[in-house]
């Protein structure tokens, strides 16, 4: 039970709202799209199609909700996210929630297809283009939610804008926290020029922003790693299921009390501790310039 964690206790219906989730065909997505269909209209959006019409119907036979609806999204390919975000805006009239779940982690030194180290491709800014991309959408349909997935790997992050590509040198756990480290950054950063000078109030869109850590998850998402793959099998019993550690992000998602937070970081479904480098905001205003001129967009 103490590894476990927070659970989120919020029974409210999505009934007529819309959710993407990025990532959902396993792990911590697949259980955050499993509890969210059995409140509202949940799209999957995924790079293996496969996988991810394999987890839509289990989803839906099991909550009766025919609504989960899958939808080819690949991160690490900008060609594909702004086909994504094309067909979504043309085929629904509605989103109400954007959960940026995907990520990778520990992978061997590569590229995405836009020539982006593969951590901070994925990770950062690939959700970074996608919420750039359906941010209107959100404000139309307020109020709305974005929730990044981030990590407590924040800590051991720091943004290297001398080397964001990991050019001059490389590791890959290090390559994760930095990741991690923009997601809380980036977060900072998009509630902020949401809301104005208000912090912690949702203002004039109406759009809030958060972030969290879900917890150490017996996942797929150390895959690359053999020696991690060996020791999450052996200290299984002291990590989450996929379940508990989609908690948080559910919380993040549907939580009342949460209807005018933002800007903020939370950890089993409560406010954590985030890292000074996830509190500084010159550092957080300078990488939401570096990522525009990364993905050659204007984004005030």
């Amino acid at each position: 039970r103490y590894v476990a964690g927070g659970q989120c206790k919020s029974t409210a219906k999505l009934e007529g709202k819309v959710v993407i989730i990025t990532g959902a065909n396993t792990g911590i997505g697949k259980e955050t799209a499993r509890d969210l269909a059995r409140r509202g209209k949940v799209i999957v959006a995924c790079r293996d199609i496969a996988k991810a019409e394999a987890a839509a119907s289990e989803i839906r036979t099991e909550t009766g909700n025919q609504q989960v609806i899958v939808k080819k999204l690949d991160l690490a390919d900008t060609k594909s996210i702004r086909e994504f975000a094309e067909k979504f805006l043309a085929e629904e009239k509605e989103l109400h929630i954007l959960i940026n779940n995907a990520g990778v982690m520990l992978c061997p030194y590569s590229k995405t297809a836009d020539g982006f180290e593969m951590h901070l491709g994925v990770n950062h800014l690939g959700h970074f283009l996608l919420t750039f991309l359906l941010l209107d959408r959100l404000k139309q349909c307020a109020p709305a939610r974005i929730v990044n997935v981030s990590s407590l790997a924040h800590h051991g992050g720091r943004i290297r804008f001398h080397d964001l590509h990991g050019e001059k040198s490389y590791n890959c756990g290090l390559a994760y926290c930095h990741s991690k480290l923009a997601n809380v950054l980036f977060t900072r950063e998009l509630a902020r020029r949401l809301q104005g000078k208000s912090q912690r109030r949702a203002g004039c869109t109406n759009v809030t922003a958060n972030a969290l850590h879900p917890g150490s998850v017996h996942s797929e998402l150390v895959r690359h790693s053999f020696l991690m793959t060996w020791l999450w099998k052996i200290f299984s019993f002291f990590l989450k299921t996929p379940r508990e550690g989609a908690q948080t992000s559910i919380y993040c998602a549907v939580a009342e009390e949460l209807d005018s937070v933002t800007g903020q970081y939370f950890s089993d479904c409560r406010p954590a501790y985030v890292s000074p480098r996830g509190r500084d905001d010159e550092t957080a205003k300078k990488l939401w310039s570096v990522s525009c001129d990364l993905l050659g967009i204007q984004w005030d």
